[in-house]
């Protein structure tokens, strides 16, 4: 019998990087690398993307992301349905006035504008995953739904994995520069590294239930809530609408360590418990799906391993209240996309991917123990007692600064805070070395854009119109000679790029004139000189090998 005879007999694909996994973080890793140029195959055991209407909140700095990489304006349109839902609500019931607004809007007074040019989404998964799917389909990736990873293995020089497909049963011998495991909170992957993790672990459980409710609208009225916490002693639950008409979810308290098990949740057990939660005994309620999940705090000790890294789930896990998750594991992905890129390149050397884990990991540390206190603050089902009467529960605080404000202490960062929290008590993003570059908005031959827009493919050297530092032609010259992608913008009257509303990049980035800031392809400051220096050259390259990890 022949190969071609023979449906499990191996063939062989090379590749520079292959992702496990392909769900939001999957898709995310294969978007980002297709804008960068980076060939790649993305496997995902399931048919298609989500179905589930699940992980909506899309915050500030995932959208920027997306701003940058093309998708926001489809992602926009994806999310049209939920375009006026904006408050959180918590209540004892549905019926009547009672209960509180946690917060009403997500930005209030329209402050966020100073900060960034996106603002936060409410798109569920089962609508995004599509659209990063044709995105990432579009910039050429090999994206193969249906098809499983068997097994891999590592060398000093790649890995070696054998993936199958689910439809035909054909076995393919993958060898790779890089595996990316976006493989979920119990990632095989993690597994047979023997990657521990830490945290507490398991927090709480709850069963998801899709159900049709034409009467619900009605009693919903004109309250366009995210997700409204449903807090009776006898029907405690989240509510989540999907139209705002007549489809919703609900995620009811399940307690497995106790012995309760999903089976427990008849159709009639779920119908009686949303009625008293909503506080409507004759509520139509038509269950259309059932399906168990679990919060967890947990994160990986360690997010590499050798020519594997490890991102979203299978990097950490943490709870869903703020949609803090999702939103970590796209930005884990969007870190190491540039880095991935910038190695594979041959413009930064291997050390460059070392500073993924010393980035990311702290991040998703500190992310997840405030996604947990949150939990708390909303009185989650299943997790937190529900709030004394009449109390509502904690104010919303702090959220911006966990999305925007989080910083990398070390890492491809020259003059980093090391001793700084990772996530700052305030929102103060003034071009610190490790922090997210500050947003301003500029002019480039009568184009309006943002200073994020200039940072995707290349390193970017911001200095003064007319080079008074000589900052300009210092990078000029070292990218020619490091072969290295290095963009000089000068801003300022008569220059390329000039500031909206005569504002001052410079003090916006902490420097003076003839002082200069280097950011990242991601949009973090790498290093910034306060003002001009005796060689501006010199001074450059040894940051750039610091950056690039060059040796």
């Amino acid at each position: 019998m022949t190969a071609q005879d023979d449906p499990t007999a191996p063939t062989t694909d090379r590749v520079p990087v292959l992702i496990v996994g392909g769900s939001l973080v999957g898709l995310s890793t294969s978007l980002f690398l297709g804008r960068l140029g980076v060939p790649h195959m993305l496997v995902e055991r399931h048919a298609a993307t989500s179905i589930h209407p699940r992980g909506r909140g899309n915050n500030v700095r995932t959208m920027e992301l997306f701003r940058v990489a093309g998708t926001e304006t489809a992602i926009r349109d994806a999310a049209a349905t939920l375009a006026d839902n904006h408050g959180i609500l918590q209540t004892p019931s549905l019926v009547g006035d009672e209960g509180d607004w946690l917060f009403r809007e997500i930005d209030p007074g329209g402050g966020l504008a100073r900060f960034s040019p996106s603002s936060w989404c409410l798109c569920s998964q089962n609508d995004l995953e599509p659209v990063l799917l044709d995105h990432a389909r579009e910039l050429g990736g090999d994206l193969r739904y249906n098809t499983e990873l068997m097994s891999f293995d590592t060398d000093a020089d790649g890995v070696t994995a054998v993936v199958k497909s689910r439809e035909t049963g054909e076995h393919t011998t993958i060898r790779a520069d890089y595996l990316v495991a976006a493989d979920g909170p119990r990632s095989p992957v993690r597994e047979q590294l023997g990657i521990g993790q830490s945290g507490p672990g398991d927090l709480f459980h709850n069963i998801s239930i899709t159900f049709r409710s034409r009467a619900l609208a009605d009693v919903v009225g004109d309250r366009r809530f995210i997700v409204c916490y449903l807090t009776g002693e006898d029907g405690d639950g989240a509510l989540l609408p999907v139209d705002n008409r007549e489809n919703w979810v609900f995620h009811a308290p399940w307690h497995p360590e106790r012995g309760e098990t999903m089976e427990e949740f008849t159709d009639e057990r779920c119908v009686e418990h949303i009625r008293r939660a909503v506080g409507d005994p004759d509520l139509d309620v038509e269950i259309t799906g059932k399906a168990s999940w679990h919060a967890a705090q947990r994160v990986a000790r360690s997010y590499r391993s050798g020519r594997v890294l490890l991102a979203g789930d299978s990097a950490h896990e943490m709870s869903p209240t703020g949609a803090f998750g999702s939103n970590t594991g796209i930005q884990d992905a969007h870190n190491l996309a540039w880095k991935l890129a910038a190695v594979l390149g041959g413009w930064a050397g291997e050390g460059l991917l070392d500073t993924y884990d010393a980035e990311r990991r702290p991040v998703a540390e500190a992310t997840s123990a405030r996604a947990a206190v949150r939990s708390v603050e909303h009185s989650h089902p299943g997790f937190a007692p529900p709030p004394v009467a009449g109390g509502g529960g904690a104010p919303q605080r702090g959220i911006l600064n966990v999305a925007l404000g989080y910083r990398y202490r070390e890492g491809a960062v020259v003059g980093g805070a090391p001793d700084a929290p990772v996530v700052p008590e305030g929102l103060d993003l003034t071009g610190e070395p490790g922090s997210r570059a500050p947003h301003m908005w500029l002019r480039r031959r009568g184009e309006r854009v943002s200073t994020l827009d200039l940072y995707e493919k290349s390193l970017v050297l911001l200095s003064d119109a007319g080079d008074p530092g000589g900052w300009h032609a210092s990078a000029v010259r070292l990218a020619g000679e490091l072969a290295v992608p290095l963009t000089s913008c000068q801003v300022g009257p008569g220059a390329e790029l000039t500031c909206e509303d005569d504002a001052d990049w410079a003090d916006r980035h902490g420097v003076a004139a003839g002082g200069a800031v280097l950011v990242r392809p991601d949009g973090f400051v790498a290093w910034r000189s306060p003002g001009p220096v005796p060689d501006p050259e010199s001074t450059l390259r040894q940051v750039l090998h610091s950056v690039l990890a060059m040796g």
